[in-house]
């Protein structure tokens, strides 16, 4: 029997239908992630600034991306900027501004998805040590705790003390952390004052230990201290890491967006059985008081605003008098392609 026939158009979708085949294989070795295991280190895992990183590692988001990911904590921003600075870590999990500043120092790195549109940062007072506290130039010679030097607390920090005419030099910060510890160095007297993220701030609050002078956990009072969005908590990496690994970085942001999709519907029952029982405090109800102050500053697809980066870098800039903006090409410090193309994916 002779073979059948070929019409013009069989031919065609039988010539498209071979190049389609070696084509998907393509894109499914490009999506392949070239690090399948990845470094995280995270400036202080507890807090919820970083609460989307905590949930993606909780819910096996990472590993659904095919990405197995080890998050190394440390008691701050800085700190754990130094652990990738020294080849400790791939990726670190930390506040955008940081960005910024490696690049005034000639170091290149670059955010490509962001956990929080507001620094979930505030500040408040001991009612212990200054019970009658009635304005900023009060702090002059006081100590004040922050997460650790140089981070964004640090920054929040020194931005509150300018605005009522005093300098970072005028006080003295300490490194408390921002868990159990900063709880105590409050406590018992070792900081006059402290700026930290939730759920510290909002337990110290609520049991009267402190009395709040800024607030940057909601959107309006980041407005009201920064002038401007404000974004905070991000993955970020050097360019040559990022360049290098794309389709790491992809499944790394695809797991951040899905815990940002998953936060947006969350109900109090379902945080509680996500997070480590450590992070709770010894206070449940206490820690879903505090996530429902943040709740709205945690960022819904992954995407760094220009404008927040602008922001970013007037407020970077006011703090290090030594960086020059106009020196700074802002657009290279974040990417958004990746998250993009994780909110297209997720819906977020």
């Amino acid at each position: 029997m002779p073979p059948p026939k070929l019409d013009r158009r069989r031919f065609a979708a039988l010539a498209a239908a071979a190049v389609a085949v070696p084509a998907a294989r393509l894109l499914r070795a490009q999506l392949k992630v070239e690090k399948p295991r990845v470094t995280i280190a995270c400036g202080g895992k507890a807090a919820f600034y970083y609460l989307p990183l905590t949930i993606a590692e909780q819910l096996g988001f990472f590993q659904a991306e095919g990405v197995d990911v080890e998050v190394t904590d440390h008691a701050g921003g800085t700190p754990a900027l130094q652990a990738a600075l020294a080849g400790q870590a791939d990726v670190v999990s930390g506040a955008y501004e940081h960005t910024i500043n490696l690049q005034s120092r000639n170091q290149h790195f670059q955010s490509f998805v962001v956990q929080g549109r507001a620094p979930q940062i505030a500040m408040g007072v001991s009612a212990k040590t200054m019970p009658g506290y009635r304005n900023i130039g009060e702090l002059r010679g006081k100590r004040i705790g922050i997460t650790a030097p140089g981070s964004s607390t640090n920054m929040v920090a020194a931005l509150v003390l300018a605005r009522g005419g005093l300098k970072a030099a005028d006080v003295s910060f300490v490194g408390v952390g921002n868990s159990a510890s900063a709880l105590t160095a409050l406590r018992t007297g070792q900081v006059d004052a402290i700026c930290n993220t939730d759920p510290v701030m909002t337990m110290l609050e609520q049991k009267g230990e402190v009395r709040i002078i800024s607030d940057t956990r909601t959107l309006k009072g980041t407005q009201e201290v920064f002038g401007g969005p404000m974004p905070a908590a991000c993955l970020y990496a050097s360019m040559e890491f990022v360049d290098r690994n794309p389709a790491t970085c992809q499944a790394l942001t695809n797991a951040i967006v899905h815990s940002l999709k998953w936060l947006q519907t969350a109900g109090p029952s379902d945080l509680i059985k996500a997070v480590p029982e450590a992070y709770l405090l010894g206070d449940r109800a206490l820690y879903l008081a505090s996530f429902n102050k943040v709740h709205e500053a945690i960022s819904v697809d992954g995407i760094l605003p220009e404008e927040g980066a602008r922001t970013a870098l007037k407020a970077i800039a006011s703090f290090e008098p030594a960086l020059k903006p106009e020196k700074i090409a802002l657009a290279k410090t974040y990417t958004n392609d990746f998250a993009r193309r994780a909110k297209q994916k997720f819906k977020a």
